[in-house]
């Protein structure tokens, strides 16, 4: 079987599509982007929203996001995609143990609605019989991503990190790849049959496709509001998705604040912090959440 180490590495970060629109080099209508300046008393830091998935001619990126970068001595992401080390490490979680398939955990009608999909994106059954619920469906969700063009190895986060080694900057995990393996691994044998059914009826009715146009117009436009609207048809459409959203999403945001606001107040260094773009999105998301706690907070 291949090794999905590769694709649980893109899907870390859920519901941060990619899509077609306007190329992120070209700057948007609006004159801004996804990227906050977030100001302390003793320091500065950069929050910038991330999609996984791309093309190569959307690099470099807008001129304030590589200037942004450029003024940081530490580039911050949630989880170091490129530590193969650390991936490998947590290849149990990700995949069952033969004798041991993913068709025994999954209602046996999915299974076969799964199965269906699987020629859509030239996927061997054999490849993906291993995987667990969320990985398989991640596997067909990027799978998609890709029939539209767009393809994980372009995706921002992998650009920042090879750019940040090149330059010599400090990496930082605000979370690391163990610990969102955990998390995901956390969810019951329940959730993940619902998660699993949820998306294959996502993708089938198109709904994945119109949520990745959408999210992707919504982040190339600097609109946490629309990028937020978004997330929320998507929930409203498919059962059991505002319940994975609030776990995979808005629960870590505690934890993320703390790392935060310590590179604000602790650090000399000036972080560029980069998480999925729903993380950045309204009032529960982390841009208002730091204003709420005084910091100085403007979109670049």
């Amino acid at each position: 079987m291949k090794s999905p180490l590769v694709f649980l590495a893109r899907a870390l970060a859920a519901l941060a599509l990619a899509a077609p629109s306007i190329s992120p080099a070209q700057a948007p209508a609006t004159g801004q982007h996804f990227l906050w300046e977030v100001v302390s008393l003793t320091n500065r830091a950069y929050l910038y929203g991330t999609i996984h998935a791309g093309k190569a001619n959307w690099y470099p990126l807008p001129s304030a996001v590589e200037a942004a970068f450029a003024d940081s001595r530490v580039l911050v992401v949630e989880a170091d995609i490129t530590d193969q080390s650390a991936m490998a490490k947590t290849a149990p979680a990700m995949i069952y143990t033969l004798p041991d398939t993913l068709s025994k955990h999954v209602v046996p009608v999915d299974y076969e609605r799964f199965r269906k999909q699987l020629p859509k994106y030239k996927l061997a059954e054999e490849s993906v019989a291993q995987m667990k619920p969320f990985m398989a469906v991640s596997l067909l969700v990027f799978s998609e991503w890709a029939r539209l063009g767009y393809l994980p190895q372009h995706g921002i986060d992998g650009y920042l990190l090879k750019k940040a080694k090149a330059e010599a900057k400090t990496i930082v995990e605000i979370e690391g790849t163990e610990a969102q393996v955990k998390l995901l691994d956390a969810f019951s044998e329940d959730e993940s049959r619902k998660l699993f059914a949820g998306t294959l009826t996502a993708l089938e009715s198109g709904i994945t496709s119109e949520q990745i146009t959408g999210m992707v117009n919504a982040w190339q436009s600097g609109d946490p509001k629309l990028m937020l609207e978004i997330a929320r048809r998507y929930n409203d459409e498919i059962p059991g998705a505002r319940e994975f959203e609030e776990k995979l999403v808005w629960a870590r945001h505690e934890d993320m604040l703390k790392k935060i606001e310590g590179y604000l107040n602790t650090s000399k260094d000036r972080h560029f912090i980069a998480v999925g773009a729903l993380h950045l999105a309204g009032e529960r998301g982390l841009v208002e959440l730091l204003r709420k706690r005084g910091y100085i907070v403007r979109q670049k």
